[in-house]
């Protein structure tokens, strides 16, 4: 295959902006490539928030293992995050959060700051003006009561019994979504021991003495719930619970099974963090191999970084080397790299390394389901998703078919290797097939997960606990299937209606892993074209228009995350490369042919996002970014994807310089 840089302009082409996008593209696909692990892989850092590293070092004190040297790198970082009136938030420019301040201050009261240094006391007025540890999250206050800070007596009940209901009953652990059952079974064995190890220090400088919020009506599920916790508080007085050894005892069995190669749960720092201390407190020894090869995994996910101040460290929430490599793999054979590329294969070949080909929790609601299909993370075998399946089917697409061309009559890709690229992708899409939900739509991590109820429960005031079909993994799900030619399948075909049904009355899309309707149209739009859906479609045609209505000025697209609680954010917000992406991507899928007014607003709209990502690019060839453009919890946690600023605006560069370069003068 020609390198699109390599190709002639077609006549009548404009040599100047068109020479712009294909120089742009050049220096993202090298920087990109310059990135390769030599195993085959890619990954960019995951940043969160602090309340990562103040958990980290809250951990660490609970163990009796942290370090001058670990408290002194993380503080430093924790104070570089903190804004100018005192505060700390959950995204780049975000507004301020109370429970991630009042983390970040406690965590420093834990390495020495003192409670009247100014930016102290500056996270002191503002935490006191806006409701004190009081209003703060559930999760917040559960780690305030390890450390005395809190009483337990005033949070949740969350009793290990919950791992006897079988699944058909409400609320047993396989309604709740994979990263919340993982988190919540170790909970409930913390939650039954009560543990409270001081601190030299208190925090009442944080307390208003607000008393709890009054219960919520009778006649409400939630205040129901709210009334049957205050029983449950009776409950955990007596002295003898029946059966409440055997449900910590299937607890441990539980949670134990579940550990992963690297020593981690569910490759995510919540389950993994709380069931080091539900392990810790049933007995297990920091030395047990089990609680060795977990705490030697959190090393690999932290970050060090020397600066001027000296050492900081902070930790991933999460690892996405899967995720990230199929996405570098479309970007770079869309900007032109051949499928039988060195890079492309190495992988390829890494990626196929990386199936898995044993069953998870997923299969209590699929029994009968052969396992397949890919992780989002380094290890995950317990917990495969539909959206990084589908994305890495479209990548092995690419390394299979645009491979299998002939060289003086020689395959490029050698039959044998071809036939196991070609068996996982069969395996991995009749796996994400048979995770459809009943209602036509597709989750990420399991099927039918939508028993609303779990949302009643007083534990439940942080974060998504539940995993229903989402547009953005609906929509990749159905383009990988019409990529491998089952277009027509009949859950493909249900997929598309699902997709048409939640299309939002503005024409845009909900995100529900990405910021936010611009994340959702991004993938959706490509998707229903990509499966047969004509250009001309009302919703293609309502999608379009609502991109073009929401670029920005600088030709650029950007939706803040406030967009998840706030409408009026609903597609605006500052340019950035990854949305721009997503925006020139959804244009490019929906551009009509001919030279009506339509499409001539659909490319001049495409033709400013590309000049956008030729004009905004840095000298090394990828983009600035640090706004988060990532979502873990709607609403809640957000994640700065680093790869995400070059891969996107590769892929659209690509596709723009393809469509662009075939068109008739």
């Amino acid at each position: 295959m020609t390198a699109i840089a390599e190709r002639p302009l077609t006549a009548g082409a404009q040599p100047g902006p068109l020479a712009a996008v294909r120089h742009a593209t050049d220096r993202a696909r090298g920087h990109l490539l310059a990135l390769q692990d030599p195993a085959g892989w890619w990954k960019g850092e995951l940043a969160t928030n602090v309340t990562m590293d103040a958990e980290d070092l809250l951990l660490r004190e609970f163990l009796g293992i942290r370090t001058p040297e670990q408290s002194a790198a993380s503080a430093r970082w924790i104070r570089s995050q903190q804004r100018e009136d005192g505060t700390w938030a959950t995204f780049h420019g975000g507004p301020a959060e109370l429970s991630t301040t009042v983390e970040a201050y406690v965590a420093l009261r834990l390495c020495g700051d003192a409670p009247d240094a100014p930016h102290m006391k500056l996270a002191t007025a503002w935490v006191q003006a806006n409701g004190g540890v009081e209003r703060t999250r559930v999760f917040t206050r559960i780690w305030l009561a390890l450390f005395g800070l809190w009483d337990w007596e005033r949070l949740p009940v969350m009793p290990p019994e919950l791992v006897f209901l079988p699944p058909q009953v409400p609320l047993n652990v396989y309604d709740w979504a994979c990263w919340a059952r993982q988190t919540v079974v170790p909970l409930t064995v913390v939650s039954h021991f009560r543990p409270s190890r001081p601190l030299p220090f208190g925090i009442d400088e944080l307390r208003t003495g607000a008393p709890d919020p009054a219960l919520l009506p009778t006649a409400s599920v939630a205040g129901l719930f709210q009334r049957a916790d205050k029983v449950l508080h009776k409950y955990e007085k007596l002295r003898r619970k029946p059966g409440r050894k055997a449900a910590l005892t299937r607890a441990v069995e539980w949670i134990v099974a579940r550990q992963e190669a690297d020593g981690g749960w569910g490759g995510i720092q919540p389950p993994w963090v709380y069931s080091i201390m539900a392990l810790h407190l049933m007995g297990y020894q920091l030395d047990h191999p089990v609680l060795k090869a977990a705490l030697d995994g959190l090393e690999g996910f932290l970050v060090h970084e020397d600066t001027p101040e000296g050492p900081m460290r902070r930790l991933e929430a999460c690892q996405s080397p899967v995720w990230d490599t199929a996405l570098a793999v479309v970007a770079l054979t869309d900007a032109g790299m051949p499928g039988d590329d060195p890079a492309v294969v190495r992988a390829a070949d890494w990626l196929l390394r990386e199936e898995i080909t044993v069953r998870g929790d997923w299969a209590v609601r699929r029994p009968n389901l052969a396992p397949g299909g890919w992780a989002f993370e380094f290890a995950n075998d317990g917990y495969p998703d539909t959206d990084d399946t589908a994305e890495v089917v479209i990548a092995l697409h690419r390394a299979t078919r645009r491979g299998v061309a002939h060289d003086h009559g020689a395959p490029l890709v050698e039959p044998t290797r071809l036939d196991a690229l070609q068996g996982a992708v069969d395996r991995g899409v009749r796996w994400m097939a048979g995770m459809q939900s009943k209602d036509g739509g597709w989750g990420a991590f399991d099927a039918d997960n939508m028993r609303y109820l779990i949302l009643k429960l007083p534990f439940c005031d942080f974060g998504a606990v539940i995993d229903p079909p989402s547009a953005d993994v609906t929509a990749h799900i159905v383009e990988a299937m019409a990529i491998e030619g089952r277009a027509r399948d009949p859950r493909a075909l249900r997929g598309i209606r699902w997709l048409l049904d939640h299309q939002e009355q503005d024409g845009s899309w909900f995100g529900r892993w990405g910021a936010n309707h611009l994340y959702g149209t991004g993938a959706v739009v490509p998707a229903l074209v990509e499966a047969g859906v004509a250009r001309d479609h009302p919703a293609v045609r309502r999608a379009a228009d609502w991109l073009i209505e929401h670029q920005n000025p600088d030709g650029g697209w950007g939706e803040d995350l406030r967009s998840y609680q706030d409408p009026a954010w609903v597609g605006r917000g500052e340019s950035t490369a990854s949305q721009t992406g997503w925006a020139l991507l959804a244009l490019l899928a929906a551009q009509e042919p001919g030279d009506h007014a339509r499409a001539a607003a659909v490319r001049a709209a495409a033709d400013r996002g590309a000049a956008y990502l030729a004009e905004s690019q840095r000298a090394d060839g990828t983009w600035g970014e640090d706004l988060f453009t990532g979502t873990g919890f709607p609403g809640d946690f957000y994640i700065n994807y680093h790869l995400y600023r070059l891969v996107f605006p590769l892929t659209a560069l690509g596709r723009y310089l393809a469509d662009r370069l075939v068109e008739s003068p």
